[in-house]
């Protein structure tokens, strides 16, 4: 009997105190999925190019109809055709990898990536003649990060919620223009290009242990994201070579709010 009341009583302290399962000195890999909801926006345009005046009569490159544009630049043109718009990005998904080291009990430093997601910029352009351009672009993004966390309750508890910040070093590679679109390929058919950029990360979650090595790892993410996009195209040389390419540049507001869920392994 003494036997059975001293295992019970045993069983009893273990469960009490549970795992030790993110303590000082402990690394977590953690890997799963990671789902991107982009906030999208574009800052006016800025638009360089041949400065020489076009006379009226002349076919709009935009549309192909005769118009009358007597007056006006060809780099006004096609800065036009920007004036106004506003652009959304597609939701992604993607593999996540990351690795967290517990610092102290309570404090951890994790380093993430994924699988760079290809991400689909659409335009709506505000004259009407075209409401929207489905896919104008598409480009591959990285976005490595590192994020400090500070975790609530102590080591043995089954769940641990945390709040993190962090930064990342977003880059963007790829970057492919619509050409088959008129006014993409106008706009961008000569080349595009976005700046790679960092940004704060604000972060929390909350992680279930399964036991001493197995946990899950969900957490929601916000990352104030900005990139300057550049965009060559032959504007109107087409018509007339004179004319030469015509540049704009306009800042893109991403900020994605990342839901990330990793199965993790203690080492």
């Amino acid at each position: 009997m003494k036997t059975i009341k001293l295992s019970l009583l045993t069983v009893a302290l273990l469960a009490a105190t549970g795992v030790q399962a993110q303590k000082a000195g402990d690394t977590i890999i953690g890997l799963g999925w990671a789902h991107i909801s982009p906030s999208a926006s574009i800052s006016p345009p800025v638009v360089t190019g041949n400065s020489q005046v076009l006379g009226s009569g002349v076919s709009s490159a935009l549309t192909g109809s005769p118009t009358a544009i007597a007056g006006i630049t060809s780099a006004q043109l096609f800065g036009g055709k920007l004036n106004g718009a506003s652009a959304n990005i597609d939701k992604a998904d993607t593999i996540s990898f990351s690795v967290l080291h517990m610092l102290t009990d309570d404090i951890g430093a994790e380093l993430s990536i994924g699988k760079p997601p290809t991400l689909h910029v659409n335009l709506v352009t505000p004259n009407g003649t075209e409401p929207a351009i489905t896919d104008a672009a598409k480009a591959d993004a990285l976005t490595p990060a590192l994020v400090a966390k500070y975790f609530f309750m102590s080591p043995n508890s089954t769940f641990r919620p945390y709040l993190g910040l962090g930064v990342t070093h977003a880059r963007f590679s790829n970057v492919t223009p619509q050409t088959s679109n008129a006014t993409v390929a106008k706009l961008a058919g000569v080349g595009a290009s976005m700046s790679s950029s960092w940004a704060p990360i604000y972060n929390a979650g909350v992680i279930y242990n399964f036991d001493e090595k197995w946990s899950l790892n969900a957490s929601v993410s916000y990352i104030p994201l900005k990139t300057d996009v550049t965009l060559v195209g032959p504007g109107l040389s087409s018509l007339n070579p004179a004319f030469g390419n015509v540049t704009t540049t306009t800042k893109l507001t991403m900020n994605p709010t990342d839901y990330i869920i990793r199965l993790g392994y203690k080492f």
